[in-house]
């Protein structure tokens, strides 16, 4: 239950002093009102629990409070805001905020107005220098070196078409190396390649080299052979390692860039409707596998192989037979080789990679070759002015095992003297000398 608070009984006079007796209600030498309740003193915090210094029950030793000295003048109470202060240097601090308006306790008018409107904060200088556009150095025509090029390509001084990213592509990877040229009668490179180099199992180290050639006559042929060359290259890199075999990695390769070519049909929906007449993207394949005294190839289409051994003395191979009307009419002993090849049908190919192939026939072999030497992978771009395996030994220069990338560069600069009337791709794989004992596959 609730109490109401009791005034306790005054033993003096709150206004003379006078001492008071217990019951009175007025002071007898001023008469003043005892019944009118004075005004409670201002509050202060309580600075111990007990003046003594006792231990307070529980044990706990309580800070004892200082005697007051009333013998002198207190000193002066400072306030915080009434000291100079100064920063972690020893400079002075900025000058205190306005004081708050007495007027209305409680709130605070120390800050400035709110404008009606808020100013955007500064950007940071350094988000803002990361984040602005650089700008854009126009790029000048190769052949007049004057004009700006327009964004098809072509010069706005002499109208020069520009050379393209794929029209020259040279790359390395390890012992290996790949050069890929549009030739100098298309007017954009169709070809694409994959190089790469890896390890075995048993650290033993292996070569990769992918070659595919889009078919002009089908659809965005060049995005055809770059998803074919890409997936196959790295589905050999990625297989290899676990120790798949050489030769079944290669087919697995082919089986998957036959699946990227595919899966182009469908990008973008529209291009059926604008060539309806074209067949679905598709490519040719060939590719290489070099491993400590084993070579794996494997190819769909009328994309070659060819073995150049170092030793000149020793005689080359072609290692790939073409998915061709010619390669059918030799094997079906309709024609000779020559005539075969003379024919305007020669190079209608069998077979190749996309969606309206017959169906997909991997074709892959193994080989020991007994000695050092290397393999040229490539497109019908450099074979048709070097097509016998003896005529590829010949374009091929002697140090090709050593300098595989100047190799590369010789053989498309033959195709080229001979009138480049093709894409031209090539990629060089160096043979190591084989261990002691390896014969033929």
């Amino acid at each position: 239950m609730s109490h109401m608070p009791q005034q306790a009984a005054l033993s003096k006079c709150p206004s003379c002093a006078e001492p008071l007796e217990p019951g009175d209600r007025y002071c007898g030498a001023c008469g003043y009102d005892l019944s009118v309740v004075p005004a409670p003193p201002q509050d202060h915090p309580t600075l111990t629990m007990n003046a003594s210094g006792r231990s307070a029950p529980g044990g706990v030793a309580w800070p004892v409070a200082p005697e007051p000295d009333s013998s002198g003048t207190p000193a002066a109470v400072h306030l915080p805001t009434d000291l100079p202060g100064t920063d972690s240097g020893g400079a002075p601090l900025p000058a205190p905020a306005p004081a708050a308006d007495p007027a209305a306790p409680g709130v605070r008018f120390d800050r400035p107005q709110e404008p009606e409107e808020y100013r955007l904060q500064a950007p940071d200088p350094r988000v803002a220098a990361e984040s602005a556009p650089t700008a854009e150095t126009p790029q000048v025509c190769v052949a007049c070196r004057a004009g700006r090029v327009d964004d098809d390509g072509y010069c706005e001084n002499c109208g020069h078409a520009q050379p393209r990213e794929r029209d020259h592509m040279e790359r390395e990877s390890g012992p290996i190396a790949a050069v890929s040229d549009r030739g100098l009668r298309h007017h954009r490179n169709e070809d694409a390649f994959a190089v790469g180099h890896t390890a075995l199992p048993d650290g033993s180290p292996a070569a990769v080299a992918v070659v595919c050639d889009g078919v002009s006559s089908a659809t965005r042929p060049d995005e055809a052979s770059l998803a074919a060359s890409q997936a196959a290259g790295e589905a050999l890199l990625s297989a290899l390692p676990r120790g798949t075999h050489p030769q079944q990695a290669m087919h697995e390769a082919i089986v998957a860039a036959s699946q990227a070519v595919n899966a182009l049909v469908g990008e973008p929906a529209g291009d059926r409707e604008h060539a309806p007449h074209q067949n679905a993207p598709a490519c040719t394949i060939v590719g290489a596998v070099v491993t400590s005294g084993l070579l794996v190839v494997g190819w769909v289409g009328d994309s070659r192989a060819y073995w150049v051994p170092v030793d000149r003395g020793a005689p080359s191979a072609r290692l790939t037979e073409d998915d061709s009307w010619a390669a059918q009419m030799v094997a079906a002993g309709l024609m000779t080789e020559a005539e075969a090849y003379a024919d305007e049908r020669a190079h209608a190919i069998t077979g190749w990679l996309g969606a309206d192939a017959y169906e997909l026939e991997p074709h892959t072999a193994s080989f020991k070759p007994d000695r050092p030497g290397v393999v040229v992978v490539c497109t019908d771009g450099l074979w048709n002015y070097a097509e016998t395996a003896e005529e590829m030994a010949e374009a091929m220069p002697l140090d090709a095992a050593v300098r595989p990338l100047h190799s590369a560069r010789v053989l498309v600069g033959h195709a080229l003297d001979g009138g480049g009337h093709d894409n031209v791709t090539v990629a060089v794989v160096p043979f190591p000398a084989p261990p002691q004992g390896a014969g033929s596959a």
